[in-house]
């Protein structure tokens, strides 16, 4: 839903509750321990994610998922088409090889904003515009992000279905509404994807070391 949101008017957005230990998912780039957040805000209408905070509201903010195989589509499945002869959607090693696969925990219970559901986008005024859009859209829904944040103080997050691996649930959370210390790593269950046991047939893709 492209347009000017309502005004004079509250917003009530529906909230999901992650509960204590919940195991989430991250690809992460090596340099980056799981656990941390990014904290640098994008441009206001040039590059960044769908979701990421601005210099308009700046916060730390970790994108996750549920479960292993969303995480990694989120990060290296971005634009990337079904090659002809092979049917598998083919990542460059250079871009694979900077990342990390990581399973977290979290430490308390986290309320996340419900954008998965019609029911979900609609409390916010939206539609699966705002999950769906292409990067040119993504100044507009990094407003929404804003917008959302000044409704819904008491939330911690986000939560929709990821484009890329649906029905599965991707997530953000924001840094400043976590606390100190809302996630717990496993050093055991870290995954550099230079390693060739990282690439798990059923994601659909593959590497290539050539461009």
């Amino acid at each position: 839903m492209d347009r000017i949101p309502p005004t004079g008017v509250s917003m009530r957005p529906l909230l999901r509750v992650l509960p204590e230990g919940t195991e989430l998912w991250r690809c992460h780039q090596n340099e980056f321990g799981p656990e941390s957040f990014n904290p640098n805000p994008a441009h206001p209408y040039f590059g960044g994610s769908r979701f990421d905070a601005t210099e308009q509201d700046p916060y730390p903010f970790l994108y996750a998922a549920l479960d292993p195989v969303t995480a990694l589509c989120e990060v290296l499945l971005r634009s990337v088409d079904f090659e002809d002869r092979t049917a598998v959607r083919l990542v460059p090693w250079a871009q694979a090889s900077r990342y990390t696969l990581s399973a977290l925990r979290t430490t308390r219970a986290l309320s996340l904003v419900e954008l998965s559901t019609a029911e979900g986008l609609a409390a916010v005024w939206q539609d699966s515009w705002l999950v769906d859009s292409e990067a040119g859209d993504y100044p507009k829904t990094r407003y929404w992000v804003r917008l959302m944040r000044e409704h819904a103080s008491g939330a911690n997050g986000l939560v929709w279905e990821s484009k890329r691996c649906r029905p599965r649930s991707a997530l953000q959370l924001f840094g400043d509404r976590c606390g100190e210390n809302p996630l717990d790593t496993d050093p055991d269950r870290s995954l550099r994807l230079d390693s060739p046991r990282a690439w798990p047939r059923r994601t659909g893709c593959s590497t290539r070391s050539g461009p």
